[in-house]
């Protein structure tokens, strides 16, 4: 019994002591926040008090920029649209009667000549019936030509030589047709150029209609695109164009050669075309990227990165770099292309456009150009 009331009396000790160390640590924390507010409140007075006091002068800050020397040159624009490589003599050609193949007469890449034979079907039918004809047809201008000379002599009847003159005259016709079809078994080429393509084999058999060769004239290969409706007054025949060709990735400078002045009522388009040189590198329907210069100044004139520019109110102006000094300069622009302006005022040949650092300098800062 005595034991448990020792007990209970230290714990009643404990916590009597530990309720006046938190006491004690309380105010401590107190005190020191109290000294600490009146220890700012001595230091911002301080400050304001020396700031009254120093009349020495302050440094200047330098800022580092970089500067681009202007100079003139001609402003162009240009309107850019795709286009096709394309040929006016590029044909395909077929057989106008049906059989079986039995010469081909070029391969891919060979020059061909207008009217020279490329394929022929099986026409040993014709061939046999036009020899025939020819033998009756000989021995019928022969008959002919006896029973007009005894006509011209007076000798022997009308009928006699008008009978010999339509009999060679119809044999004559008959020939002409087999000559004809004899035609049509062949496959010809209309131009000049060279063999693109031949889809045909001996032995095999073909149809009317049916592409079998294609031949190509690549000394009239032209480029042809189609312009928005908004342009017509600003694209004309002779305008220069710049073209690139992403495939073979070449580029060359060439000449509107025709621009047409009717709009197609459904895509609101007109088309141009553009002539190529005699190039093998070029192929009908090859893409091309077109730049046609709409547009070109006609003197040189000033040119500045659009970025550069700034606004501040209803003006426009740049800064640029005077003697280690950033100098506000107000422009006037009139055409934009390509992120630079045409500069008509404001800005000579030789000023010093301040592009680095442009954006967090302000005029009259003293700058200096980096190295």
């Amino acid at each position: 019994m005595k034991t448990l009331v020792t007990i209970i009396i230290a714990a009643l000790f404990l916590t009597a002591c530990n309720s006046d160390q938190l006491t004690k640590k309380k105010k401590e924390l107190e005190a020191l926040k109290s000294g600490l507010t009146s220890t700012k409140e001595k230091i911002k007075k301080l400050e304001e008090e020396i700031a009254l006091l120093d009349t020495a002068p302050k440094a200047d800050k330098i800022s580092e920029v970089n500067t681009m020397a202007l100079t003139n040159s001609i402003f162009k624009t240009y309107i850019e649209v795709q286009g096709r490589v394309d040929a006016d003599e590029n044909v395909s050609l077929s057989t106008q009667m049906g059989g079986m193949i039995t010469k081909i007469n070029v391969q891919v890449g060979q020059a061909v000549n207008k009217g020279q034979v490329l394929a022929e079907t099986d026409a040993s039918a014709i061939y046999q019936q036009i020899s025939d004809l020819q033998t009756n047809l000989d021995l019928s201008k022969q008959v002919f030509q006896k029973q007009q000379n005894l006509w011209n002599q007076k000798i022997g009847t009308e009928i006699q030589y008008l009978q010999a003159k339509t009999t060679k005259e119809s044999l004559e016709k008959k020939l002409s047709l087999l000559q004809e079809q004899l035609r049509m078994s062949r496959i010809i080429s209309p131009i000049n150029g060279t063999v693109d393509a031949v889809n045909i084999k001996l032995s095999q058999s073909v149809m009317p209609g049916m592409n079998a060769i294609n031949v190509v004239n690549f000394s009239n290969l032209k480029v042809k695109a189609d312009v928005a409706e908004s342009y017509a007054q600003r694209v004309k025949t002779g305008n220069t164009v710049l073209i690139y060709f992403p495939d073979i990735d070449d580029s060359l400078t060439a000449k509107v050669n025709y621009a047409s002045r009717a709009i197609n009522p459904l895509s609101r388009t007109f088309g141009v075309e553009v002539l190529l040189a005699n190039n093998k590198s070029y192929h009908p329907n090859m893409v091309a990227k077109i730049k046609i210069n709409d547009y070109q100044s006609a003197k040189p004139e000033m040119i500045v990165p659009i970025r550069y520019i700034q606004k501040n109110n209803d003006e426009s102006f740049v800064l640029v770099e005077e003697n280690g000094v950033a100098v506000k300069k107000i422009i006037t622009f009139g055409k934009e292309y390509n992120g630079y302006a045409q500069i008509t005022s404001g800005l000579v040949e030789g000023d010093k456009l301040i592009t680095e650092g442009y954006d967090i300098i302000n005029e009259g800062d003293k700058i200096v150009v980096k190295k």
